[in-house]
Formats: structure tokens, C-alpha cells, sequence
């Protein structure tokens, strides 16, 4: 059966002026994982990336002779975090450092993106952001369903995305309600694996948010944004 397998993009950076640029450790991390994948033998007959930056960074660590040619697809872009804070909280934090808003920590970030990601979910159609969450959950199922359709038996594909579409897609493939989005968005680890398998019962979410191949060299390439 074919296999899809969604890599979150390695850790970006954080607080810095531009965010959508791999940091020392994500590059670290985007080696780890293409290592790793290959070494299982995965050898994808197709390799997708979102257009952000750190998430094509990050599909370039799988560009090793003989891999497929890099599909790039905007539907695997991430929800814009700084558009949804400023329609739907009163924090000043921003994901990219101006020096005009407060100062950031990863945890203060944390705890005002979470009501705010909350409430664009339950607005729905009704929000004031450029990208809705029905938008933005319908872009990556969609994206999945076409690529899945061009998927022979026995294919894998490899997707270099963010923990944002992830979570949206694996919410949906379980049937989940919306508001588990954000449950399942903070617990994805910087360049994790989560396996989908195409079978006759359609796609089917196999493993989530694997990132062994981290621990195996050292836990503190363990990171969460």
C-alpha cells in the first residue's frame, strides 16, 4: 500500500528578526531525520515541501542523489501564527522580533497563541484573517487527497511541512473535533515523523509525531518550536 510520511520542518528561529530561517539545530535536525529515513529505507518516489522557507531548508537535507525531484505546494504552508494573534488576541508577541512588541519567551508565546488559535477555530468562516481555519484545515486535506490519488501500491511519498498542517490533517483523517487542533499542534517535535498508510479503508494515520531518530542522538535535539 502506498505511505505518506509528514515531517515537520526542523526548528526555525525563534525571536529572531526572521523567524522562517532554520536555526544551527534544525539544520542539525533535518540531517538527522533524512539520515534516518533513508537508513529505514524509505526511498520516496516523491518529495513535497511547503513554499515557507524553513520548510524548503529543510527538504533540501533529502536531495541526495537519486531522490525525486522537489514538488513545492503552498497548501502545506503553516497558519500564519502573527495574523491569527493580532484578529483573535490582545498580546503584543509576534513570532518575528521587531523590537517594537514585548519581549518574547518561548513560553509566554505559547500561552498566548493557544486561546488565540482557540478562538480562530471557533470562529470559523467568520474570521477576520486573511487564511480561516476552514481554509487552512480544507487546503492541507486536499493537498493529501490529490497526492495520494498519484500514489501507486507500494509508493512512499515524503512531505516536508509544519506542525500546524499536520495537526490539521491528522485531526481530520481521525475524525477529531476542531478544537483538538491545538492539543495536537503543541505536541509536535521540530522534524518528527508522522506515517499515513492508503489503503481500501482510505488513509489511515499509522504513527504520530515520531522523533526517535532524535533521541537516539541526543535529547536535546528534542524541540517544539
Amino acid at each position: 500500500m502506498p505511505t505518506v510520511l509528514l515531517v515537520r520542518h526542523g526548528q526555525a528561529s525563534f525571536g529572531a528578526a526572521d523567524y522562517d530561517l532554520l536555526s544551527d539545530v534544525g539544520r542539525r535536525q533535518a540531517e538527522i531525520v533524512a539520515a534516518s529515513l533513508a537508513e529505514r529505507g524509505y526511498n520516496p518516489s516523491r518529495l513535497v515541501s511547503g513554499t515557507l522557507r524553513r520548510q524548503l531548508e529543510t527538504a533540501a537535507a533529502f536531495a541526495v542523489p537519486g531522490a525525486p525531484e522537489l514538488e513545492v505546494e503552498p497548501r502545506w504552508n503553516e497558519y500564519h501564527a502573527d495574523d491569527v494573534l493580532a484578529h483573535h488576541s490582545d498580546s503584543a508577541l509576534r513570532l518575528e522580533a521587531d523590537g517594537a512588541g514585548e519581549t518574547m519567551t518561548n513560553r509566554g508565546f505559547q500561552a498566548a497563541l493557544e486561546p488565540a488559535l482557540a478562538e480562530w477555530v471557533a470562529h470559523a468562516e467568520r474570521s477576520p484573517t486573511v487564511q480561516t481555519w476552514p481554509q487552512f484545515s480544507g487546503a492541507g486535506s486536499d493537498a493529501l487527497g490529490e497526492l495520494t490519488a498519484g500514489l501507486d501500491s507500494g509508493e512512499t511519498a515524503i512531505v516536508v511541512t509544519s506542525g500546524g498542517a499536520i495537526a490539521a490533517v491528522v485531526g481530520t483523517l481521525l475524525g477529531a473535533p476542531a478544537e483538538t487542533f491545538a492539543a495536537l499542534n503543541r505536541t509536535l517535535v521540530n522534524s518528527s515523523v508522522t506515517k499515513l498508510a492508503i489503503g481500501s479503508t482510505g488513509t489511515n494515520v499509522v504513527s504520530f509525531n515520531d522523533h526517535s531518530h532524535l533521541e537516539a542522538v541526543d535529547r536535546a535535539l528534542v524541540t517544539y518550536r
